[in-house]
């Protein structure tokens, strides 16, 4: 297909992509959940195993090869600014009075699921319909050890917003463990790529330029942001100019982190930490937020919703190895951040909601998921698989949350569900 053929079909994807989106995401609001669960869903029906299982030719024509190229790259530029507006969120103050309990809870969230996984790759390594013939048992058990030891950061942060939580010292405690989690599963990551394409350089670099990259952001820069806030309050708000400039900041970022292997919502995220509170965190909400959430972010759960074939899982024993993935994903993170939680203090109820938002997977899921399908480290097959439960675990988080927590939702947050 010529550029020009394609740049005329990506408009009618995005007219199929966002009503389709609307559609799911006013039913599943209807049964409690939050709208990023529809778009989880909508993209496993635009995919393969409902749309492209009953209509393949309408399928195979609205969403051919090529055009999966641009949708990724605009999905990745919805995920780079929501991330920048999860940051802009984050309290570090909060973090910081939280800092042992939010600790221990990462601990707990990473170690347990992280040895679950690790067994359970013992047993699918060398199972050519799950693994890459040419990947080790030992590179199958990092692997599957960072896919269940990973939390939905970004779809934690949205939970918690919808549900009038942030800002608050439980919404703030499970941000703090959940970005620890995610930090410490892509390190793990950046060891395997290293691994699998030979080059130890990968995980070094991964490692040291995130390192490197989040202090002169929260050290340097930081401070010279704050210079932005009294201009901005002398002018009553941001000007184009200053948007711009803070753009090309966030664009640099997620280029730096993504080149050295840690990715670039990590960037993303570093950055909105660093944004100066005032006007100029309330401006870039009020003009980034409505465009990133209901136009770009959704395109990434179609990108990986388009590459997930449940019509794989046919047989008993892949349907066997799906309920017992689940049922580890839950343990390894629900339970055990449950139990980190209260044995650092914590009320019942609080960390019962701990663990049910940090047992949500989605978004972070779905990235790692895509990354070890293009680089061949898994099939299509485990990837469906690992889907599943990134879908199911997300499911459960909202019901499973309000019903523990429901007292601590404010009303405006309820009519929102």
């Amino acid at each position: 297909m010529s550029n020009h053929e394609l740049s005329i079909l990506f408009f009618l994807q995005l007219a199929f992509i966002l009503a389709i989106i609307r559609l799911v995401g006013i039913a599943v609001r209807k049964i409690g959940q939050p709208q990023v669960v529809g778009e989880m869903i909508a993209g496993v029906l635009i995919g393969p195993s409902l749309l492209g299982a009953f209509f393949p030719e309408f399928q195979a024509q609205l969403f051919p090869k090529p055009s999966k190229t641009i949708i990724y790259a605009v999905s990745q530029v919805g995920l780079v600014l929501y991330m920048f507006l999860v940051g802009t969120e984050f309290s570090i103050d909060l973090v910081r009075r939280r800092l042992r309990s939010a600790a221990m809870v990462s601990l707990a969230g990473i170690v347990t699921p992280f040895m679950l996984g690790s067994l359970l790759a013992l047993q699918m390594a060398g199972n050519a319909s799950l693994f890459a013939v040419n990947v080790s048992r030992w590179e199958a058990m990092l692997f599957l050890g960072a896919a269940m030891s990973i939390t939905a950061f970004p779809m934690l942060a949205r939970i918690i917003y919808e549900r009038g939580l942030t800002g608050t010292s439980l919404g703030t405690l499970a941000l703090a463990a959940g970005s620890m989690d995610d930090a410490a599963a892509w390190c793990i990551l950046a060891i395997v790529l290293a691994s699998f394409g030979g080059d130890v350089q990968i995980a070094v670099m991964a490692i040291g330029g995130g390192l490197i990259y989040a202090a002169m952001v929260l050290m340097i820069a930081k401070p010279l942001l704050r210079r932005l806030e009294p201009i901005a309050q002398r002018n009553n708000g941001m000007n184009g100019a200053m948007l711009g400039f803070l753009l090309m900041l966030l664009m640099v970022g997620a280029w730096f982190t993504d080149y050295v292997r840690i990715y670039a919502v990590f960037g993303a995220f570093i950055l909105g930490i660093a944004m100066p509170r005032g006007i100029i965190v309330r401006d870039l909400q009020q003009r980034l937020e409505p465009i990133t959430t209901n136009f770009l972010l959704p395109l990434f759960f179609i990108y990986s919703g388009l590459n997930t074939k449940l019509g794989l899982l046919i047989s008993p024993s892949l349907l066997g190895i799906t309920v017992v993935v689940l049922l580890m994903a839950c343990l390894g993170k629900g339970v055990a951040c449950w139990l980190a939680a209260r044995l650092n203090g914590e009320n019942n109820r609080e960390a019962m909601a701990i663990g049910a938002l940090m047992n949500a997977r989605g978004l972070m899921e779905l990235i790692l998921l895509n990354i070890g399908l293009e680089h061949g480290i898994i099939t299509p097959t485990l990837f469906t698989i690992m889907v599943i439960m990134a879908v199911v675990t997300t499911l459960m988080t909202s019901p499973v949350f309000e019903l523990i927590y429901r007292r601590l939702l404010k009303p405006e947050a309820l009519e929102m569900c």
